[in-house]
């Protein structure tokens, strides 16, 4: 296995290129720097040092990579499925060919553990192969019959679209986005966190070497603010696929009003992990630690609420209190590491001060709730028991390495205390009992639920959440839907018959 110091290394060899020129934007093929001139430094968690100077983009370099975009589209749009099939299957294998690279930038621009962002370097690869296969069909459509008319549907995409991306697991999020759109021949304008710079330029440059035209695929950096509003609000921009917090999601959806934005959300959760006394519970188990620690718990499909059974309480605390106390925090670019630092200090404190919150609504610190070391943003991975619904860590996303438990006595309880949060993007349920499954998925608000499961993504179900968990789906046709316009023409078969005024 690969050691930490290899990987080190490594980052200096592939950050070197990006300290000397700087992470420029990338606006109709062209690298280029903001408009203004203006830079902003991007800053690894893991020991707070300076990674390299970021292009600040605003509205003026948004409304160029627009304009870009614009242009590119007829062509785009106009290129056969099958070539844009190829050319989705070349990003892929050069995904696979760089998925070290940008494993270990990932790393130190996010903080995440190694042996996460290697396998999502690779899953990046799989969403290109996944909606390249899809490319040359994505325009098909139904022929639908009625007594005196044929109608036959048909699918176009839907313009330049805006993607923004979020710091968590960016690299992989970005292919979640971009694959689809552009198998859909729609093209892009992309804004990627400002926290997590570097892979989204890697990944826009593994596209256009790959022979992606130029201007179908731009990238600008800089603050959601002004980079960022500028992209909602343009009227060049068709529709924004977003990926964040709700309250943005909320805010984006006002800007893009006076265009009347097409949105597509993927926001927040406070995903239940409901364990009933009958489960497989040393699974159970293995798949509350997972769904919560894994990826520092900066996910948004993370469980981090726990509903346990009260008969089987105390024993799963214990157990699960022990296992906690194992997990391994370090350095993300070691490949025993299980737990990194946070992304940056305002998420540090946001975090930290739950263990504060936690504490005065009366709930018991079980385990963690302190930083470790003096370097970099690391958190004990922690765990609250003795919480219950009205509590602010039972209802308010933490996005952190953060379990909050609480116990219920029977099946309405549980899927009350379930269904109480204003989000509704996933929902686990551990038992054996398969009538209980069938009515508790069914009541569960919830987009997607697991059933004896952790997460587990199969690319053709739809992805995305009810409530403030986000609007739409991913994955399958279901992006498509999204990234294009629905058409139907009507072709009479006959002469039916037909009202005639003023005859």
């Amino acid at each position: 296995m690969t050691d930490l110091n290899s990987h080190l290394e490594k980052l200096e060899t592939h950050l070197a290129r990006f300290r000397q020129t700087g992470i420029m934007n990338l606006i109709g093929g062209q690298s280029v720097p903001a408009a203004s001139g203006e830079t902003f430094q991007t800053v690894s968690p893991v020991d707070e040092s300076p990674i390299a100077g970021v292009a600040m983009g605003d509205k003026d370099d948004i409304d160029a990579a627009a304009r870009a975009a614009r242009e590119a589209f007829p062509a785009w749009a106009a290129i056969d499925g099958a070539k844009r099939k190829k050319i989705l299957h070349d990003i892929a294998d050069a995904i696979v060919e760089r998925a070290e690279e940008i494993a270990i930038c990932e790393c130190w621009d996010t903080g995440q553990a190694y042996r996460f962002m290697s396998k999502a370097a690779l899953r990046g690869a799989e969403n290109f192969r996944f909606f390249a296969d899809l490319a040359p069909s994505a325009r098909d459509g139904k022929s639908l019959p009625s007594p005196h008319h044929l109608n036959v549907t048909s699918r176009a995409p839907i313009g330049s679209v805006g993607v923004i991306t979020p710091w968590n697991t960016p690299f992989m999020l970005s292919t979640w986005k971009i694959a689809p759109a552009l198998a859909a021949g729609c093209t892009v304008v992309h804004k990627p966190a400002e926290f997590s710079p570097l892979t989204a330029r890697i990944l826009a440059e593994i596209a256009h070497d790959a022979g992606l035209p130029d201007g179908v695929w731009n990238l600008v950096n800089g603050l959601g603010e002004t980079a960022g509003k500028a992209l909602t609000e343009h009227r060049d921009i068709k529709a924004i696929a977003f990926v964040g917090e709700s309250r943005t999601g909320s805010m984006i959806m006002k800007q893009g009003a006076d265009t009347l934005k097409r949105v597509h959300f993927e926001l927040g959760g406070k995903n239940p992990v409901v364990v009933f006394d009958d489960a497989d519970l040393e699974r159970a188990l293995d798949a509350v630690i997972f769904m919560i620690y894994s990826l520092n718990g900066e996910r948004c499909t993370s469980s981090s609420r726990l509903l346990v059974q009260e008969t089987i309480a105390e024993e799963f605390h214990a157990r699960l209190v022990e296992r906690i106390g194992k997990l391994k925090v370090g350095h993300p670019l070691d490949p025993a590491t299980e737990i990194g630092p946070l992304i940056d200090k305002t998420h540090f404190d946001k975090v930290l001060s739950y263990v504060d919150a936690g504490r005065q609504d009366g709930a018991t610190l079980a385990a963690g709730g302190a930083r470790i070391g003096n370097k970099g943003w690391f958190v004990e991975p922690t765990l609250f028991t003795g919480a219950n619904s009205a509590m602010r860590i039972a209802q308010e996303e933490v996005f952190g390495p953060f379990l909050t438990s609480i116990t219920f006595k029977d099946e309405v309880e549980a899927l009350a205390i379930a269904n109480d949060v204003d989000y509704g993007l996933t929902g686990y349920l551990w038992t054996n009992d398969l009538t209980r499954t069938l009515r508790f998925s069914d009541a569960l608000e919830a987009g997607m639920i697991w059933v004896n499961s952790e997460n587990v993504r199969h690319l053709p179900t739809p992805f995305g959440g009810m409530k403030a968990s986000g609007i739409g789906r991913d994955g399958g046709d279901w992006s498509f839907e999204f990234y294009m316009e629905q058409k139907n023409i009507a072709f009479a078969t006959g002469q039916h018959k037909m009202t005639r005024l003023g005859a």
